[in-house]
């Protein structure tokens, strides 16, 4: 039997070597976070007790999740988790793993809300294709000053993961999931839209990383040519409709390079809106503020 201390050596020298492992520089994490999840401790207890010996089950178990993510399967799915937002959220292959580039988002969305809550207002927020429910949940959770929010997806098997965090973090009441096409089950009028929308394009898969491309779903990752197929369905529909409310914002996760294209298609469906941009933590543009 193996104590945590050669486990861990032995899982990092094996994600390190094998070929197959699509981000090695990642070997020493995911040797931890897996065994952590496997023997139930926090990360930081591998280390209180090195010499702590596996059980035979234990051993077998951590060598499978090891030989998995060797073959490129992502830690998340292994484990059924992500942190996001400080958030511990249930994930697995029905939806897309939470990025931290989408906390900027949620950033976006609570200092709007919190602009609207203490000016006297109640907004309403809606997000759009909400996949596990992370970007709703976490503004639930840290702005309850909000009495409800909607999140809509198109994918009945996202909704169920997305059921799952909000009873998770008892939320279920006021995170309000729909089923149905990007706006179109939205009961009312919205004040705030948030979106994190597939936008890569169908061209670009040579250029990911492969256990993306292999193991995410991609009904949650490609829109197109260009990647803007659905950013131009939802403006087409919201030019067009009563779903905003005078003086709406919409906030969406847009491509690093996306942003000339995503005005151009502003200025062409939708030409009243106007679209603002802010960077992440790279330099990258990553949300596009559109103001109605």
């Amino acid at each position: 039997m193996l104590t945590i201390q050669s486990a861990l050596a032995q899982a990092e020298y094996l994600l390190s070597e094998t070929a197959g492992t699509s981000r090695s520089r990642t070997a020493r994490l995911d040797a931890q976070l897996l065994l952590a999840h496997v023997i139930e401790v926090d990360r930081s207890a591998l280390y209180a007790h090195p010499e702590r010996m596996l059980t035979l089950e234990q051993e077998q178990r951590y060598v499978s999740l090891i030989e998995r993510r060797a073959n490129g399967e992502p830690v998340a799915y292994l484990t059924g988790h992500k942190e996001f937002f400080g958030l511990d959220l249930l994930v697995d292959k029905r939806v897309l793993i939470p990025r931290p580039e989408t906390e900027l988002l949620v950033e976006s969305a609570l200092r709007l809300c919190r602009e609207r809550l203490n000016a006297g207002r109640t907004p309403i927020v809606a997000d759009i294709g909400t996949g596990s429910g992370a970007i709703p949940i976490a503004i639930a959770v840290n702005e309850p000053r909000l009495p409800y929010l909607y999140a809509s997806d198109i994918s009945e098997d996202a909704l169920a993961v997305a059921a799952l965090n909000c009873r998770a973090y008892h939320v279920a009441e006021r995170v309000h999931l729909l089923h149905g096409d990007l706006d179109a089950p939205l009961p009312e009028p919205v004040d705030i839209v948030t979106a994190n929308l597939p936008y890569v394009g169908s061209d670009e898969t040579t250029r990911m990383d492969s256990e993306v491309l292999l193991y995410e779903p991609h009904l949650a990752l490609f829109s197109g040519t260009n990647g803007l197929g659905h950013i131009e369905r939802l403006f087409t529909n919201l030019a067009s409709s009563r779903t905003l409310l005078p003086g709406a914002v919409l906030l969406l996760e847009i491509g690093y390079a996306q942003r000339e294209a995503l005005t151009s298609l502003l200025a062409t469906l939708w030409p009243q809106a106007r679209a603002t941009f802010l960077q992440d933590y790279a330099g990258w543009d990553r949300v596009a503020v559109v103001l109605t």
